[in-house]
This record gives C-alpha cells, sequence and structure tokens, in this order.
C-alpha cells in the first residue's frame, strides 16, 4: 500500500483500501463480503418482484416499500464491483472519473433513502392519525411526485460539490481510505480550496438528512399521541404494529451513519480496519436488513413469500 503515494500527484488513478493489515485474508474476506451482495441484490430483487406481482400490495404504503428496495438495491449495484474487486485481487485502482461517478451515486442514494424513509413516515402518519382521508390524500399521482420529488431532491443538489471533484488538484498520495470513493476522501486529497465543498456538504446533510430524521420523528410523536388516545389497548397494538418495520429501517439507516461520523470525529486513534469496517456498515447494513426486516414483519409480503416458495416446491 505504501506504494502507492509513489505515484505522481497528476496521475488521474486513485487507489481503494480494502482491510489494511489484513491482505492475507482477503481470499477468506470475501466469502461473507460475497455472500452479503448476493444477499443484498436477491433479497431487494424478491421484495420488488413480490409487490409488483401481488394486486393486493398494490397500495401507498408498499409503493414506498418498493422505492426503498429499489434504492437499496442500487445502492449494493453502485459498490459492488469495487469491494469486492479488491478481495478477490482484481483491482485496487480506479479513474477519477469513475471514482467520481460512484461518489455521485452513493450520496445520492443514501438521501434517497432518507427522503424515501421519511416519506414512510408520512404514510404511516396519514393512515393512523387521519385514516378516513388515507386513499385520498395518498393518490397514485400523489406518490409518483412524491417519488420524483424524492429524486430530484437527491441527485440535483449534490451536483455542484460533485462537479467541482473534477477540477480539484490532487497532490498527495491518492490513495483513499474506504473499498469506494466517498466526497470527505477525495476531498481529505485534494490540494486546492475545498472550503465550498466542506461547507455545501456540511449544509446539504442538515437540511436533508437531519431534516429528514426531525420529521421522522415528529410523525411518531403525533402517531403515539393518537394511538394512546384509543381505548382499545388491543388497537393501540395493532395500530403501533403497523409502524414496527419503519421503526427497525430507520434505525438501520441511521445508526451506521451516526456510528460512521462518530468514529470519523473523534476516532483517529482506532485501527484502520475499524473505518473501514464502519464505512462498509454504513453502505451495506442497510440494504442487507430491510428486505430481512420487511420480509419478517411484515404480514402481507411474508405469507406471499411463504406462498411463492411453497408453490415453486411442488
Amino acid at each position: 500500500m505504501l506504494a502507492f503515494s509513489a505515484h505522481a500527484s497528476n496521475s488521474s488513478t486513485f487507489f481503494l483500501t480494502g482491510f489494511p493489515g489484513l491482505e492475507q485474508e482477503y481470499p477468506w474476506i470475501s466469502i461473507p463480503f460475497t455472500c452479503i451482495y448476493i444477499m443484498v441484490l436477491s433479497g431487494n430483487c424478491l421484495v420488488l418482484h413480490v409487490i409488483r406481482t401481488e394486486p393486493s400490495l398494490h397500495e401507498p404504503m408498499f409503493y414506498f416499500l418498493a422505492m426503498l428496495a429499489l434504492t437499496d438495491l442500487c445502492m449494493g449495484l453502485s459498490t459492488v464491483h469495487t469491494v469486492l474487486g479488491i478481495l478477490w485481487g482484481l483491482s485496487q485502482g480506479v479513474s477519477l472519473d469513475a471514482c467520481i461517478a460512484q461518489t455521485y451515486f452513493i450520496h445520492g442514494l443514501s438521501l434517497t433513502e432518507s427522503g424515501v424513509l421519511l416519506a414512510m413516515a408520512f404514510d404511516r402518519f396519514t393512515a393512523i392519525c387521519n385514516p378516513l382521508r388515507y386513499t385520498s390524500i395518498l393518490t397514485n399521482a400523489k406518490i409518483i411526485k412524491t417519488g420524483l420529488g424524492i429524486l430530484g431532491r437527491s441527485f440535483m443538489f449534490i451536483i455542484a460539490p460533485i462537479i467541482r471533484l473534477k477540477f480539484f488538484h490532487y497532490c498527495h498520495s491518492h490513495v483513499l481510505s474506504h473499498s469506494f470513493c466517498l466526497h470527505q476522501d477525495l476531498l481529505r486529497l485534494a490540494c486546492s480550496d475545498t472550503s465550498f465543498n466542506s461547507f455545501y456538504a456540511l449544509a446539504l446533510v442538515i437540511c436533508t438528512l437531519l431534516f429528514d430524521s426531525m420529521l421522522i420523528l415528529t410523525s411518531y410523536i403525533l402517531i403515539l399521541h393518537t394511538v394512546m388516545s384509543i381505548a382499545s389497548w388491543e388497537e393501540r397494538l395493532k395500530s403501533l404494529q403497523t409502524c414496527v418495520s419503519h421503526i427497525c429501517a430507520v434505525l438501520v439507516f441511521y445508526i451506521p451513519i451516526i456510528g460512521l461520523t462518530m468514529v470519523h470525529r473523534f476516532g483517529k486513534h482506532l485501527s484502520p480496519v475499524v473505518h473501514v469496517l464502519m464505512g462498509n456498515i454504513y453502505i451495506i447494513f442497510p440494504p442487507l436488513m430491510n428486505p430481512v426486516i420487511y420480509s419478517v414483519k411484515t404480514q402481507q409480503i411474508r405469507s406471499r413469500i411463504q406462498r411463492w416458495f411453497s408453490m415453486k416446491r411442488e
């Protein structure tokens, strides 16, 4: 790895870090990572297939779930080639243009997932707090507009700082600290003035991830207030059970982000392996767990998958 730093500063090739110090173990490490990516791709494809082929699931809640599964599927596809490429010994190098493209998709998809989770929170809020108007509020046209709005917010807002990465002068080692390209990693290697990108990234996180999380929290405060006003304990429990899958998905998304942020801010003394591991958890964990959560916790999807597999066995 130290040999990478000898490359000239005007090189257009960057080098991705796998697991420092564990290079000899890559054949073994690649086995669980390969299995995880297979589960990510197959799990989210299965959820999308079930929602598409089951007419009873053509409802707002499951349309948003399909958006979530598609986002997770794209996240897996955008990172699998570099992560497994390192572990399989194929290549650790990536061109600047390819690195910038991967950065764009990773961060755009992260913002998309946050937006979809917010839309799903609004779906649960409407279903519990305003059930009589549920179908009139969440029409197919509004769901499509919501999806397009989430995509526009996610991928339009990050264009400015991503484009600037192309024109920075990179005079440091060209060694990135993860198995994929991230905005903050490229900034660390740039010798140009990166103040705009740093400020913009902080403002974007506040205006999207933090804002979304606050709205999700607010929606559940209002949901809890409505549920507690229901006289029957059974009805309270039934209402809350419809939110369990979404709450788990929110935790699965935000906890790795918080963990990665804490490691970057306060874990400089930690082993590089910890940083790389947290980065992989941030990227892989939500796409891996969301299909499991919704397959286990959502009765309609669980029963449809069980019927589908039982028909395959016959």
